[in-house]
């Protein structure tokens, strides 16, 4: 890259939020190292993406890409002409933009884009947020020059010379909150005194965790405990209907979404999770004690993966999905009474920080397109 030539970057990729946050993370870190830069986003139409980029300043082309249906094996001709669609497309928006890096994050969108950057001869680097590689990434592995993880071990997937340890970006805000714990007990008009479980199953919600939660009313009305609960708005309504029948104790605040995480991270000294990626490395970088609940249905059971990587060193507990309506809340209130088991979980968990992965990551991109 020559000094008068401005930087041009496509970032690909998408379809869930743990995707998403660290493309735009890392979109975010490049323009932070190059205020010039342009940067253009692809994502699969009728995404998640869709909405979340342009809400970020960024400019997002949409592709017509979707998964293989593998229940209804006949949709799959549609499926193979929208692969064959999006790669012409992609080549389209390759030849307008004329980018020197192509960044793929998972997700459909990034398996064309991708492909086709990499038979035009512009360098590729993938960023996998997982322990257990993506089916895409794994197939983009042989074009890309740079692969950045979050995990040890992932030589199993890729080629262990295009691998670097970065970890996953994460949303920056929450590392930068300056509230304390008074503060955002204060903010969610709870009690400064008492210790406090924050239960989120992502930004849909997580029916099990949420059956967890109305299955034990009584114990946790009993508890001596606050609970904030995050349902997600799919499952918003039939629980203000359940609630309304069995009756809301009064140390549980109920939500369906919560927009300041941060917040809700700083007030809680126990969280209940799923298992994603971006999760993970959210706790591990605020040091936060958590129960993990991974979510059966995700490709390749990657949550049970993740969870395990912390579980094995002694970084986070476990409860199996199966078994979380029987075991997770008894097991909440006995965590979070146990100061020195909190202490030894929030130790351990801050032991597999990997701060900086943005900065880190946008600088390898920076590499590449100067080659």
């Amino acid at each position: 890259m020559k000094e008068k030539e401005e930087l041009r970057v496509i970032v690909s990729g998408g379809g869930t939020g743990g995707h998403i946050f660290p493309a735009i993370s890392i979109a975010n870190a490049i323009k932070a190292q190059c205020p010039d830069a342009k940067i253009l986003f692809v994502g699969a139409e009728g995404r998640m993406e869709m909405q979340r980029v342009p809400a970020a300043g960024y400019e997002i082309k949409g592709l017509p890409i979707c998964g293989f249906d593998r229940k209804h094996l006949l949709n799959n001709i549609k499926v193979l002409f929208k692969i064959w669609k999006s790669q012409r497309m992609a080549k389209k928006i390759i030849r307008d933009f004329k980018p020197m890096v192509a960044v793929g994050v998972g997700g459909y969108a990034s398996g064309p884009t991708l492909n086709k950057a990499a038979q035009m001869g512009i360098p590729c680097l993938i960023q996998e947020q997982n322990s257990y590689a993506g089916v895409t990434n794994k197939l983009l592995a042989k074009k890309a020059q740079k692969i950045c993880v979050a995990y040890e071990g992932m030589e199993r997937f890729f080629p262990a010379e295009k691998i670097m340890l970065t970890g996953n970006p994460v949303r920056q805000a929450l590392l930068d909150t300056s509230v304390t714990r008074d503060d955002a007990l204060r903010s969610l008009s709870l009690d400064a005194g008492k210790k406090t479980v924050l239960i989120v199953g992502g930004s849909l919600g997580a029916r099990t965790i949420n059956e967890s939660v109305l299955g034990h009313l009584d114990d946790i009305a009993a508890s001596g405990l606050q609970f904030i609960w995050q349902t997600g708005k799919y499952y918003s309504q039939h629980i203000a209907e359940q609630l309304k029948q069995k009756g809301q104790p009064k140390n549980l605040l109920v939500t369906d979404f919560i927009t300041d995480m941060g917040v809700a991270y700083k007030a809680a000294d126990l969280v209940i999770s799923r298992a994603g990626a971006s999760s993970i490395s959210e706790f591990c970088l605020i040091g936060k004690p958590v129960i993990l609940v991974p979510s059966p249905n995700v490709a390749e059971d990657h949550q049970t993966k993740n969870a395990m990587a912390l579980v094995n060193r002694g970084a986070a507990l476990f409860v199996s999905d199966a078994e979380a309506p029987q075991k997770l809340i008894e097991l909440a209130i006995n965590t979070v009474n146990d100061e020195a088991q909190l202490a030894s979980l929030s130790a351990n968990v801050l032991k597999m920080a990997l701060p900086d992965s943005a900065n880190i990551i946008a600088r390898e991109v920076i590499k590449l397109a100067q080659k």
